[in-house]
């Protein structure tokens, strides 16, 4: 079952006109929300990023925080997986094709979910492959627009590598990856780019950030250099539906020494432990 403009309906049936402004123009915000044993995961936090991200192209909220979560709670009562991932997009709506904010036009709200699939076994255990490339995305990255063609694009080059990610730089520094954020570790300090228009202020990537600090984990937010990161003893991968994942390979070369390093494994188990601390007692 899928959400649209009110109503819940089976996929098959939702049907949005061509003239809506997302279709013509991407013109519209997106989240994405992991759902463990039906509780959706740092719900408040998503619903804070979207408002920053409809205030970043000026359309107006069409929900509050409750009407936001009785929503998404009821989608994920309607369909079946106990984990899901929950995809919500709201756009500027339907009028005639002219790049000006039309006026007096509702928003589109579009909601469906999916089974969460996480990454599988292997890859938390051996870790994943990276290219880099040059982050040719505009300057507006911390806003979560669905006119990804750019993140896309570069995603793609991972996928003809026989990779799992693309990570980013622009001007001598790591900004992110095409889906999702980078950490990197050297001399035992989780090094984080922090957060600022050029990446997406990931909810996982504050996950990490709290958990390292409340474990003592020594960290420092600050700009990443291209080569901190290619001479890093661990690079990680987040994401909310790739969770924690160690980068042992880049641009087919071993990272590091090749495998997950102890301060994955370490945060790996952190991550996990949060997790259910969030299902055994879920969100208001």
């Amino acid at each position: 079952m899928i959400y649209l403009n009110g109503e819940f309906m089976r996929i098959e049936q939702a049907r949005i006109p061509v003239l809506d402004r997302g279709f013509i123009f991407g013109d519209g915000v997106y989240e994405v929300i992991p759902v463990y044993s039906r509780h959706p995961f740092r719900l408040a936090e998503h619903l804070r990023r979207l408002q920053a991200s409809l205030d970043g192209i000026r359309l107006s909220n069409p929900h509050d925080d409750a009407e936001w979560t009785r929503l998404v709670r009821r989608l994920i009562g309607l369909n079946e997986p106990e984990d899901q991932s929950l995809y919500l997009h709201v756009t500027r709506g339907v009028a005639k094709r002219d790049h000006a904010f039309p006026k007096g036009v509702a928003p589109t709200v579009f909601m469906m979910s999916n089974a969460l699939v996480t990454p599988p076994g292997d890859q938390i255990e051996k870790g994943v492959g990276a290219i880099t490339a040059t982050d040719n995305r505009w300057l507006r990255c911390d806003i979560k627009a669905i006119a990804l063609l750019p993140n896309v694009l570069l995603r793609q080059l991972a996928v003809d590598a026989d990779c799992v990610e693309t990570v980013l730089l622009r001007d001598g520094s790591m900004t992110e990856g095409a889906a999702s954020n980078i950490f990197v570790v050297k001399d035992g300090i989780l090094l984080a780019p922090p957060k600022n228009h050029l990446m997406l202020p990931g909810i996982t990537y504050d996950v990490v950030l709290e958990l390292a600090q409340a474990d003592g984990i020594k960290l420092e937010v600050r700009t990443v250099a291209e080569s901190e990161l290619r001479g890093a003893d661990e690079a990680w991968l987040t994401s909310s539906t790739k969770e924690v994942l160690a980068i042992v390979r880049l641009d087919g070369k071993a990272l590091g020494k090749g495998v997950p390093g102890p301060l994955f494994r370490r945060m790996y188990a952190l991550y996990q432990e949060y997790k259910e601390r969030v299902m055994r007692v879920p969100e208001a």
